[in-house]
């Protein structure tokens, strides 16, 4: 089965993950980028095919860049419904951060994705937020530095010369969510912060050092969000209060009239 394996390394009782299902035919094709904090950081890029989405880890993100060719491990197929998913996942595999960095709809350049995908030369166009134009997934047989596993596994992603390639790093230009607009630590702190202050999926090299400022400043974001949501509770409890509570009526002023006491009469001599 298309997703077999996928289910086989996750347990949805723990994972937000989508269990997922085959999905429908689509007169267009989706893909996404998913920006994902784990072990290592690293772009997922995912392209919808019979019902599925055919997935590649890309340790560096895509580049606009032709001479810039960027290694893509084949990974299992993911479900439909995981093109939208971003959030915290707490442990097991994966365990980390998802961010949706980009999607859109994607169009083969041949007539047999199937074919291509064997012969490892898949040519398509991509019609994303970040992403646009001409490119190609080639199979290197591992030869290509930094690959680990079986050939059939190591891509490269390479983008074409065309209106949409240059030399700006994309990832960095832009890298936040096409979903949320925010960053790890917005998404985190949705969740919460102190999710891994135990079990950490990254706790050396970069990467653990940048989940540790992530999870501190997501937490500093929490924070603020509580302190603010507190104050506009206050304000609404108060502003309830004045409205709850009748008016007082003012007493008439009053006024003491000043009198003279009458004067005595003057006694006769």
């Amino acid at each position: 089965m298309a997703l077999e394996e996928y289910k086989r390394k996750r347990n949805f009782n723990k994972t937000p993950e989508p269990e997922g299902k085959l999905a429908p035919k689509h007169e267009e094709r989706f893909f996404c980028v998913q920006k994902h904090l784990a072990s290592h950081l690293h772009y997922d890029f995912r392209l919808e095919h019979k019902g599925v989405l055919l997935s590649w880890a890309v340790p560096k993100g895509p580049s606009l860049d032709p001479k810039v060719k960027r290694l893509a491990m084949k990974v299992e197929d993911h479900p439909f419904d995981y093109g939208e998913f971003e959030g915290v996942i707490p442990e097991g595999y994966g365990a980390g951060i998802v961010m949706l960095w980009d999607r859109g709809t994607w169009t083969p350049d041949v007539d047999d994705v199937d074919a291509a995908l064997k012969k490892g030369d898949l040519k398509f166009t991509l019609n994303g937020y970040k992403l646009k134009g001409s490119w190609v997934l080639v199979r290197t047989g591992g030869r290509y530095a930094g690959a680990r596993g079986g050939g059939d596994r190591s891509w490269l992603l390479i983008k074409h010369r065309d209106d949409w390639a240059g030399d700006l790093d994309i990832t960095e230009f832009a890298p936040l969510s096409v979903k949320s607009g925010g960053d790890f630590e917005d998404i985190l702190a949705e969740d919460t912060p102190a999710v891994w202050q135990s079990n950490r999926p990254a706790k050396g090299g970069d990467a653990g050092a940048m989940l540790a400022q992530i999870i501190e400043r997501a937490a500093a974001l929490k924070s603020g969000r509580r302190t603010q949501e507190r104050a506009a509770a206050d304000k609404t409890a108060r502003s309830a209060r004045t409205k709850a509570k009748p008016a007082a009526k003012r007493k008439p002023a009053v006024t003491t009239k000043r009198t003279q006491s009458p004067r005595s009469p003057q006694r006769k001599k």
